[in-house]
């Protein structure tokens, strides 16, 4: 199921469609509206482990969601009532596990831990009409190994409840390719989840699942920013920590960059940092970013691999924020899907704004 969190773009929504994808790992309600304006047809899973009743209620009588998680009796109780007691839910309880693999933790807020889970498991089985269990191994996490130890987690929990499990929910992590990042295989990651499903103790029939978000959707857009003002190193850009870049500001993730400009830059390239169009200091992004030395104020240039989280973290604060949206057919800047191994990607094609 593809996690909206990520991008929530109902073009890319209906291109997963097109491509397979009819299962949606929504977090909130405005999530699964989304998901059923857009595509009437979609199962949407509200995957959020804490949720308000009317959240829960909405979810199941109005847009037919049956798919619930949780990681506390006290949002068990609280599904159990908004739904007036239904019988045909499936239930997933989160398990907490390790994000030692991962570039952005997701280890602390939700699940339960060690020694928790079996009072939940026994409960959550009681009303459900199937359970699962879920967990989320950290956004972009590196090592297939991340799945193997939270697998044994799950394996650890089910023994210890002794309870039938009929869904296991690996959840994200899958990665994309950035700078200095270069995540091994997909094919990897899938076959060490697979090895691991088939050994747990679970029902015979039991489906396994995922949530990717990042890999689906990172690929599927660039930015196309212009320089206002070129001070030394440092880059005035008219996007940034409060539109696009909130990752390149805020926890100082790298981008792939390229001039756009005809002829093409003879120029080396040399690292640049940016400055976002707002007043405020924190709208940084150091980078390094490499662009042709001679890059300066009126040049245009594209960054790419922003379809995870660039438009979904966009505000328009100080009001920027607004732009247009070009349909281009060219290849990513980077990508874990290409034939060939892992590279950047250079085209002709540019995309005036």
């Amino acid at each position: 199921m593809y996690a909206v969190k990520a991008n929530p773009s109902p073009d890319l929504l209906k291109v997963l469609w097109d491509n397979g994808i009819t299962h949606y790992d929504t977090a909130s309600i405005a999530e699964v509206r989304l998901v059923k304006a857009t595509l009437p047809e979609a199962t949407c899973c509200f995957m959020h482990p804490v949720k308000s009743e009317e959240a829960i209620a909405e979810a199941y009588f109005v847009h037919d969601v049956k798919t619930f998680s949780l990681d506390s009796m006290e949002e068990l109780a609280k599904i159990v009532r908004a739904t007036d007691g239904a019988t045909d839910l499936t239930l997933c309880a989160r398990l907490r596990v390790s994000s030692e693999y991962a570039k952005l933790s997701l280890g602390s807020k939700f699940g339960v831990g060690p020694g928790e889970s079996k009072e939940l498991l026994i409960a959550t089985r009681q009303v459900a009409d199937a359970l699962g269990i879920c967990f989320h191994v950290g956004s972009q996490t590196m090592s297939p190994d991340a799945y193997t130890n939270a697998m044994e987690r799950a394996r650890a929990a089910i023994v210890e409840a002794a309870v039938t499990v009929d869904v296991i929910d690996v959840g994200g992590g899958f990665p994309s390719a950035y700078p200095g990042m270069t995540p091994p295989p997909l094919e990897r990651f899938f076959e060490t989840i697979h090895r691991a499903f088939e050994s747990l103790p679970i029902s015979y029939s039991a489906e396994l699942w995922a949530e990717p978000g990042r890999s689906l959707s990172a690929e599927y857009a660039s930015v196309v920013v212009r320089v206002e003002r070129r001070r030394g190193t440092e880059l005035y850009i008219n996007d940034g920590a409060y539109g696009t870049l909130f990752d390149a500001a805020h926890i100082g993730w790298k981008y792939p960059v390229q001039l756009l400009r005809e002829p093409d830059s003879d120029a080396r390239d040399m690292d640049f940092a940016f400055w976002g169009p707002t007043c405020d200091d924190l709208d940084y992004m150091q980078g390094p970013f490499p662009l042709p030395a001679d890059t300066v104020a009126g040049d245009y240039f594209e960054i790419g691999m922003l379809g995870a989280y660039g438009s979904a973290m966009r505000t328009a604060f100080n009001g920027f924020g607004t732009g247009d949206t070009v349909v281009a057919s060219d290849e990513p800047m980077l990508s874990v899907y290409l034939d060939d191994e892992i590279a950047d990607v250079r085209t002709n094609n540019v995309v005036k704004l």
